[in-house]
């Protein structure tokens, strides 16, 4: 039914404020606030009882983000705030990333404090405060948010034939599921390091009918046609995040080392096939317009008429209706009907 199919929105990980607390230094016995208040030096420990909870994002009017109403913390309808982005370094030499998110109130007061790890922190562990951005925040936020396809992806181009992700080139013609076959408008390329939020996902060959293995970004999206309605969602196409199909066999996280992601842009958001699986192009959304270089964001961004509001989000699925461990098999089979 309808309420299994989910609003547009992004889910996140997140700790709260209290789960980072200053050891040692000037601000000795707080938990993590806002860059305004923080201290360079500080030592902050992360407690031993911590666990992460995934806090929803919307997009609101006007290109605010507040929280979703299926949020697992905060208060639904709530804006949040992207303040900074801090460098902490543990007692091995490791550094950590850490976006800083605020809950503000109806009233404009800071209500909470969030923390996104861009890798995993370690409980039972002292992080020294190294670096506090508030410039550059956007931007990490933005790489969070976009859907990547990884190094030797292959890409159905309009002639049909395959090519590998990394030879693709703007202008170049690609097979869209919707509107034929579309130029590409602009192609991201970064290499980060595959952990926590950025680790990619492995679906192996076969699993979703895809012709060889397919690796792609944790959050990235399929479109699932379903020809028999086996999740009971009353309709028949689906989008399905990759890391709500985890299983530990044939769908699994690639954590570790270092990964290539690339992304892929047209002027609408498009759903494109890659090793033989339709999965959704960059979004540009309020999150993901910091993604794009300086000379393309206002220009580019504001040029493109299909980011507005894409309609293939009102088919993404909810996590709830996923939790199977089967879940990859009752799709393929329902898929090929």
């Amino acid at each position: 039914m309808i309420s299994a199919i989910a609003r547009p929105a992004a889910s996140v990980p997140v700790f709260r404020a209290a789960d980072l607390v200053v050891e040692h230094g000037v601000n000795a016995g707080d938990e993590l606030s806002f860059a305004a208040e923080l201290i360079p030096d500080d030592v902050y420990w992360m407690a031993e009882g911590a666990t992460r909870t995934r806090i929803e994002i919307e997009t609101a009017e006007g290109g605010a983000i507040r929280i979703g109403a299926d949020t697992e913390t905060g208060t639904p309808g709530h804006a949040l705030h992207l303040d900074s982005c801090l460098t902490f370094m543990a007692d091995t030499g490791e550094t950590a990333e850490v976006l800083v998110l605020v809950e503000v109130d109806g009233s404009g007061h800071a209500a909470r404090v969030y923390a996104l790890p861009l890798v995993p922190l370690r409980p039972r562990t002292d992080y020294r405060l190294v670096g506090i951005d508030t410039e550059g925040a956007a931007r990490r936020f933005a790489e969070v948010a976009c859907v990547s396809f990884t190094r030797g992806t292959r890409i159905t181009m309009g002639s049909g034939l395959q090519k590998p992700i990394e030879d693709l080139a703007v202008g170049d013609r690609v097979l869209t599921r919707d509107d034929g076959v579309q130029e590409v408008r602009w192609i991201g390329h970064s290499t980060v390091r595959a952990t926590g939020e950025f680790a990619p996902v492995l679906i192996r060959a076969g699993t979703l009918n895809n012709e060889r293995d397919l690796v792609v970004s944790p959050d990235h999206r399929l479109f699932i046609y379903q020809r028999a309605d086996a999740l009971g969602v009353g309709r028949s196409e689906l989008l399905v995040r990759v890391r709500h199909l985890l299983n530990g066999d044939t769908i699994t996280r690639l954590d570790g080392g270092f990964v290539e992601y690339y992304q892929l842009l047209f002027d609408r958001h498009q759903i494109i096939y890659a090793e033989g699986i339709a999965a959704e192009t960059l979004l540009v959304d309020t999150r993901t317009r910091a993604a794009l270089p300086p000379e393309l964001d206002a220009k580019l961004a504001a040029a493109l008429p299909g980011h507005g509001r894409p309609v293939h989000l009102d088919f993404e699925v909810q996590e709830s209706v996923l939790k199977r461990p089967d879940m990859a098999r009752v799709l393929r089979a329902a898929s090929e009907g």
